[in-house]
């Protein structure tokens, strides 16, 4: 009897995400012949509700390894909306496990990120046979090590920072280089080190503005005639910190400074420094092309192994790299929850020169880079495989040929 593996990007898009699909294809054919169908959700969650789906053949997964977005295409489709009957009269449970059942799947894999994988864990609570794949350029999926399409994010949003560093100096100016990461600042601290920001701003610690301007003055002082500043679209300051979300974005609304912090540090910086400031966004580049040949690399490894677990009926999962050694997680031990930089991240202190010891924040000087960091309330860890990873079954052990 053949088996149908259902196949869904939700979410934002990344590279990887088409390495992915191919590599689960690729595996799926090796491991069953003529005896498996892959049926491709169209659009996500969105496609599973409506009904939007087709069956493919092995020519539609042949030349995609290096094609960036996803040729199934995607939606955000928010998962505190899941359970929440809209004016369309859209039971959206019931209408995902009707295309389920419609398109006669024995399982469906769900490539994302927290989102995708919470509805990931809701769909396999209601019965359905689930593997997700840790898909985001934040690389903030817990209990895993790394994401497909970081390592692509990280190289693009460096090269922003590279190019910055030449009109930076021959202008004398301030820079303010938004980076992608909302939650968690995994892609700004990667992206600032490697392009050698001086000061990074992360949002698991909010920021003293007075700090930052000291440490661009005093480059000045030192002969720098400028500095970058590598922001992360999700960085709040000390004050914002004490609100609640929804009342400092209105208040950042009503400054007209935008959403991110980004345009207000530039202007604080200009206005107490004197320095001129300005602001660069890359935006969805971050996301967009070709992914990098780590990616491709760990793509293809997590669509492998994706394709084994559909083979031993191991669902109920996500794919993960723990300890450089891919694993299966429980959805419902990782859904729900975000992979922040932990305190004692070996990058934070990768080559202390000095610790600043700040009343509303921590400072640590790595190499020219000051880091405004964790304090406030301890980030989750990421699970040991000892605790709360599971352990790969034995076929899969045998497969890999351990680690």
């Amino acid at each position: 009897m053949k088996k149908r593996v259902g196949i869904l990007t939700s979410g934002g898009d990344c590279p990887g995400l088409n390495a992915t699909i191919r590599g689960v294809a690729k595996a799926l054919y090796a491991r069953f012949g003529e005896n498996v169908e892959i049926v491709g959700i169209l659009n996500g969650y969105h496609g599973l509700i409506t009904g939007e789906y087709k069956e493919m053949c092995e020519d539609d997964f042949r030349g995609i390894l290096t094609l960036g977005g996803t040729i199934l295409g995607t939606k955000r489709t928010p998962f505190k909306l899941m359970r929440v009957v809209e004016e369309d009269k859209i039971d959206k449970v019931a209408a995902m496990k009707k295309t389920y059942k419609d398109a006669k799947l024995d399982c469906l894999l769900c490539l994302g990120g927290n989102g995708t994988h919470k509805t990931a864990n809701l769909l396999s609570q209601e019965g359905l046979n689930i593997i997700g794949l840790p898909k985001t350029i934040d690389n903030d999926i817990y209990g895993t090590d790394v994401t497909f399409g970081f390592h692509t994010a990280v190289d693009i949003a460096t090269e922003v920072i590279d190019r910055i560093h030449t009109t930076a100096g021959s202008h004398s100016r301030v820079m303010c280089i938004e980076i992608m990461g909302n939650k968690a600042g995994w892609l700004t601290l990667y992206s600032g080190i490697a392009g050698g920001a001086d000061i990074i701003l992360l949002p698991e610690q909010p920021y003293d503005i007075d700090r930052v301007c000291a440490a661009v003055e005093r480059r000045a002082r030192k002969g720098s005639n400028f500095s970058i500043i590598a922001v992360a679209e999700g960085a709040i300051n000390t004050e914002e910190a004490r609100m609640k979300r929804k009342e400092w974005m209105a208040k950042r609304a009503e400054a007209g400074y935008g959403v991110t912090a980004t345009n207000r540090i530039a202007a604080a910086v200009q206005k107490k420094t004197g320095m001129e400031t300005r602001v660069c966004i890359p935006g969805h580049m971050q996301r967009g092309g070709s992914p990098s040949a780590y990616d491709r690399v760990l793509a293809t490894e997590f669509g492998s192994y994706a394709a084994k677990l559909v083979e031993v009926e191991r669902y109920g999962v996500t794919v993960a790299m723990v300890n450089n050694r891919v694993v299966a997680n429980r959805l419902e031990d990782i859904a729900g929850k975000t992979r922040n930089i932990p305190e004692g991240c070996e990058l934070l202190t990768v080559a202390p020169a000095e610790t600043l010891k700040i009343k509303t924040s921590r400072c640590v000087m790595q190499r020219g880079v000051f880091a405004f960091m964790l304090q406030n309330e301890p980030p989750d860890e990421p699970p040991k495989p000892s605790e709360s990873t599971d352990e790969p079954p034995e076929e899969l052990d045998s497969f890999w040929g351990g680690s």
